[in-house]
């Protein structure tokens, strides 16, 4: 299946002058759902890893199916105010503006080995926000994992020295 025939194109969102990949038609159709979360499982088959993180929300979406197909646990990247517990905070850039994310402060133990699965590289900003934040637990990034990269807008050179893979490259 072509997963780029799922992905729609909308113009001027969130903002103007932004051409957003609407992944929502991929998590319609049954097959390409499926197809997406396989193709980042098999990405990650033979890599040495203790736990997924994904940040919310879409890293939600691909994260915890691929933890559930590799039998390790998930640990959810929020927005603030949604973790009921002790987490650590990190504000970062986008490419339309700015955010913050939290990560409890007991997610991730250290010397854990930590894969990273998201929907989407643009900038990095994200990305290299949540290393922050794992890195600062003593964790370690073995691998990070994306459906799409939007190659023009650098995040790969934002996150220079790991090992990427993105499955839908524009």
């Amino acid at each position: 299946m072509d997963l780029y025939s799922l992905i729609r194109d909308v113009k001027d969102f969130p903002t103007e002058g932004i051409l957003f990949r609407d992944i929502t038609p991929l998590l319609q159709d049954s097959e390409g759902l499926r197809q997406s979360i396989d193709s980042i499982a098999e990405v990650l088959q033979g890599v040495d890893c203790d736990v997924i993180v994904g940040p919310e929300s879409r890293g939600f979406i691909f994260g915890v199916p691929t933890a559930y197909k590799m039998n390790k646990g998930f640990v959810p990247v929020r927005k603030p105010g949604k973790l009921p517990y002790e987490h650590l905070a990190q504000t970062y850039d986008l490419e339309y503006g700015s955010s913050t994310i939290e990560i409890h402060t007991d997610a991730i133990q250290k010397g854990q080995k930590v894969v990273i699965v998201d929907d989407l590289l643009a900038t990095g900003g994200t990305t290299k926000a949540m290393i922050d934040l794992i890195e600062k637990l003593g964790g370690e990034i073995v691998k990070i994992v994306y459906l799409i990269e939007l190659e023009d807008l650098g995040g790969r050179e934002v996150l220079k020295g790991h090992d990427i893979v993105s499955l839908l490259k524009y």
